[in-house]
């Protein structure tokens, strides 16, 4: 079952709530609460959000136009669209606009899909040729792009359900570390190992052309063997859904970091939400910042899979989303 999936099912009994369960894939449920009240749920995505705020933070483009006006620190950046797309514009711009601004941005920059979720396709590109390795990629099933400025900083995540923190974490890339005798094909192999025995499934994609982008950077390979201790970067993205891991904040975010991920969360209509943040310490008042963006069904079973105390954390805020539910 969908680690999720259970999650819901175990809180929905402390307040009586009857949940029905797809039996094939286990991903979508139907609730039906002690009052009566009904609601479903698919995958991690509850009615908590309204529509149009939810649709609105899945465009990535959409959301950083209005985040910008409201006076957060959003990146730099710009749409571009494929072909089929550009044909019914009036101001078309292509992947060759696309690479023309990539220049003027100027490299190292990220690439990444207008509307895709999980870090899919999300690359860092360093020249033309891997810009337009990963433009083609994306734009072959997908209508845009967005080409943004690289922003260096660590990588967190902050889940805000209407004015309380309820998760803080540090988003760390995926990783192996060398212990002097297996190359880095067997060291994925014992971390997509590790992954399964603590829930979180198979995730390492082993034909994910960018591992082999930056393990090529890096002067290596599948068949390198690491030195005891060393660490080797697979990504550059770091979403747990792509084999990141997390490190805890909730206790230390720093008041100001809390008050900015509340504040955006409600500027964007939503009550429940992951607001992914670049900064040097969440733990430090903020000098500088840059808003990534913000989820409106953000993904915590990898989360909740990292340890009891976060599984816990997951829980307390799936309760208190279902008692919402019932009561608004």
């Amino acid at each position: 079952m969908a680690l999720l999936t259970s999650i819901l099912q175990k809180v929905a009994s402390q307040i009586e709530a009857v949940i029905l369960v797809e039996p094939e894939y286990e991903l979508v449920g139907h609730i039906t609460f002690k009052n009566g009240k009904r609601s479903c749920f698919s995958s991690n995505k509850l009615n908590i959000n309204g529509f149009g705020s939810a649709h609105l933070a899945k465009d990535k483009a959409y959301s950083n136009f209005f985040l910008r006006q409201f006076g957060y620190r959003v990146p730099e950046g710009q749409t571009f669209f494929n072909a089929q797309i550009c044909n019914k514009l009036s101001n078309p711009r292509n992947i060759d606009d696309g690479f023309n601004y990539a220049q003027k941005l100027g490299f190292p920059l990220i690439v990444k899909p207008l509307n895709l979720s999980q870090g899919i396709l999300v690359t860092k590109v360093d020249n033309q040729a891997e810009y337009y390795e990963v433009a083609e990629k994306i734009l072959a099933n997908n209508s845009g792009l967005i080409v943004e400025r690289f922003y260096s900083g660590n990588d967190y995540r902050v889940v805000v359900l209407d004015n309380e923190i309820m998760a803080a974490y540090q988003r760390i890339p995926l990783f192996i570390s060398g212990d002097g005798k297996s190359n880095i094909l067997e060291l994925m192999h014992h971390k997509q190992e590790k992954f399964i025995q603590h829930g979180r499934k198979k995730i390492i994609d082993f034909n994910d052309f960018r591992i082999h982008q930056k393990l090529q950077k890096q002067n290596l390979s599948f068949e390198s063997i690491i030195p005891q201790h060393t660490i080797v970067y697979l990504l550059d993205n770091a979403n747990l859904s792509s084999g990141g891991e997390s490190v805890d904040y909730t206790e230390t975010i720093h008041a100001d970091f809390q008050k900015l991920s509340i504040n955006i969360t409600k500027d964007m209509g939503l009550r429940l939400a992951g607001v992914d943040i670049i900064t040097n310490d969440i733990t430090q008042p903020i000098v500088d910042y840059t808003l990534l963006e913000v989820n409106g069904s953000p993904g915590l079973s990898h989360y909740a899979a990292s340890g009891e105390t976060q599984a816990k954390k997951v829980e307390d805020l799936y309760l208190k989303v279902l008692k919402a539910l019932e009561n608004d």
